[in-house]
């Protein structure tokens, strides 16, 4: 039980606990934001009343609408939340890392191409191919 403790008290699963409980809250206020604001302006947008953005694939049937305002609207949602998670909570820890001196979700190392079997994954200061063995020419610098 005090490893089980000791796992949960560490820092990275207090912060992983905090981002979501935050990225919730955030979820449902954009959620929120458009069903309530965006939903109505591409309802409007598609000139009909009370149906929205779409078509009916036959004879007026509400299980038949194809409602593409409701699509656009699940992606203004995404593409708000994914913001919303990188600048409230990715950069702030990308930040706080850096004073640490961790650098997080930086660009990935070098890597090279073995020419005799084409595995695309060695590190480019690599003498040997990690897959066939066959000895890698030097990356001038």
């Amino acid at each position: 039980m005090r490893g089980f403790r000791n796992f949960l008290m560490r820092g990275d699963v207090i912060v992983i606990a905090v981002g979501l409980v935050v990225a919730l809250a955030f979820s449902m206020l954009i959620a929120s934001f458009t069903t309530d604001i965006i939903n109505p302006i591409v309802a409007a947008a598609g000139g009909k009343k009370g149906n929205g953005l779409g078509f009916y694939v036959s004879d007026h049937n509400p299980k038949t609408f194809v409602d593409f305002g409701a699509f656009l609207s699940a992606i203004i949602y995404f593409v708000i939340f994914i913001a919303v998670v990188y600048f409230l909570i990715v950069v702030p820890y990308k930040h706080s890392q850096a004073r640490r001196g961790q650098v997080v979700f930086g660009d990935p190392a070098p890597v090279k191409t073995c020419p005799a079997c084409l595995s695309d994954d060695l590190p480019a200061a690599a003498s040997k191919c990690k897959y066939c063995g066959t000895d890698q020419p030097a990356v001038a610098a």
